[in-house]
């Protein structure tokens, strides 16, 4: 695998190329982008978000075939939804934003952007900052309010752990994305291990004990006495899979990633991620629960004592290091969101405004265990703006309105698009904050309305 990925060794960028398009010179290839998502995708987070399955109460028969079924929507959608605007454009999401909707209205979503991004950046380093304090018995606690501290050790780790992220990131997308090639390697065999290792604690030790999955039943039975029962079916499974990284696909966000790219083979490069993170780890990181379970029945879903349990020192290093190579390139995305306010300032300095608020973040653990449910809520809040970028792309022409509206025009706040993103978002926030909807149920709805909207009233006000 590493002979298929780029290890250039990074260069700390002197600008970011944040208001233009990215030279030739500057541009990838496909291969590069390999170690980025795997990197980001086969993160500290699928120890959390892995034993949440579980938790939840998902049969081992859905999992397997439901995180395939979502994990192949997901590839297709960055491939022919984002790689191509990407790859076309060459800008960042937030300028290109900014040509059709105004500057103006674009500080107003860069803010939103940015803090969303923030709060998952801090979920990562909470989970890295958990294996940081296991070999010195700093237990990480969640407390029951969603922004309750743990104990004051914990919380000095993660400010440490999130400080050195955000110097990694400020550095610029060269030193994150030859963090993330250099990692990705190691991490997806240790990930691999994990699972390996859960399942002969288990006496797991054959094909068919596996398939018959008596081992994860009983783990399902035993958290389920103690939580509660709950359903979380094969379509759930697949929404999820499909739709957690849906402000990044849906919602444009990775258009200031694959800007890089050479050509729409990038658009590839998220596979990589998707079935060897989205997939065989969110796979093993479940396991690990089982086998706490089985062996100490301990329920509680601590990433790093997970790891510990299964490999010891190794697992340890592993949670640490992918935590650090998936906030990596989230800080990078919400500074590009913040440096977008601030255009005169250094380009490192939007990111370093980013790591602080994802390193506060980080310190209410509560918000990482709430990963089912705050990737959709982002994704419902952010993935329509995409829509409009994407109808602006492909319909303008064909609808008869001017491409890059506001540029075109000279206006700082195109009203259109405020209504549009705003009127779906809302629909959605409300069927999931008062009806309980799941969240990520709602990012397509929200997507498609968003962009029928936008083409409605743009034929509204050209009449």
């Amino acid at each position: 695998m590493q002979s298929e990925i780029s290890v250039e060794a990074p260069e700390v960028a002197q600008g970011e190329f944040e208001r233009e398009p990215i030279p030739a010179s500057k541009q990838k290839d496909w291969k590069s982008f390999l170690g980025m998502y795997a990197g980001e995708h086969a993160a500290g987070t699928e120890f959390m978000i892995g034993p949440l399955f579980l938790a939840a109460g998902a049969s081992l028969y859905d999992l397997l075939i439901g995180l395939f079924i979502g994990n192949v929507l997901a590839l297709l959608t960055w491939r022919y939804i984002v790689a191509p605007i990407a790859v076309s454009k060459k800008l960042t999401l937030y300028f290109h934003l900014e040509k059709i909707a105004g500057d103006k209205l674009v500080k107003v979503y860069n803010i939103v952007n940015g803090i969303l991004f923030c709060f998952l950046a801090g979920a990562m380093v909470t989970v890295s900052a958990s294996a940081v304090g296991v070999p010195f018995n700093i237990v990480f606690d969640v407390p029951e309010s969603i922004f309750g501290f743990s104990t004051f050790g914990f919380s000095m780790i993660v400010i440490v752990v999130g400080l050195v992220m955000t110097v990694v990131a400020a550095a610029g997308y060269n030193t994150v994305a030859w963090v993330s090639n250099m990692a990705a390697p190691w991490m997806i065999v240790v990930f691999a291990a994990c699972g390996m290792a859960a399942l002969y604690q288990m006496g797991v030790t054959s094909f068919d004990a596996l398939v018959e999955g008596a081992f994860w039943d009983h783990a399902v039975s035993v958290v389920q006495a103690k939580s509660g029962k709950t359903d979380f079916g094969i379509g759930k499974i697949i929404i999820f899979a499909w739709l957690c990284n849906g402000a990044m696909h849906f919602g444009m966000a990775d258009l200031s990633i694959m800007r890089f790219a050479k050509d729409t083979k990038a658009g590839w490069g998220p596979a990589i991620g998707m079935f060897l993170g989205h997939y065989m780890a969110w796979i093993a990181a479940a396991f690990l629960l089982a086998a706490q379970i089985h062996l100490i029945n301990d329920t509680s879903a601590n990433p790093g004592a997970l790891a510990w349990g299964a490999i010891g020192w190794t697992g340890i290093l592993v949670v640490i290091i992918a935590g650090w190579t998936t906030a990596n390139p989230t800080i990078y995305r919400a500074g590009l969101a913040f440096q977008s306010l601030m255009p005169k300032a250094k380009s490192f300095v939007g990111v370093l405004v980013a790591g602080v608020i994802a390193t506060i973040a980080g310190i209410f653990p509560n918000l990482s265990a709430k990963l089912l449910d705050f990737v959709g809520l982002y994704g419902t809040i952010l993935g329509p703006m995409g829509a409009i970028i994407f109808v602006d792309h492909y319909f303008s022409k064909r609808f008869n309105f001017p491409n890059f509206f506001a540029e075109q025009k000279g206006i700082s706040f195109n009203t259109t698009v405020l209504i549009a993103w705003v009127i779906p978002v809302l629909f959605g926030l409300y069927m999931i904050l008062n009806q309980g909807v799941f969240a990520a149920y709602m990012v397509i709805p929200c997507w498609v309305a968003s962009g029928i909207l936008y083409i409605t009233l743009m034929k509204i006000k050209k009449a």
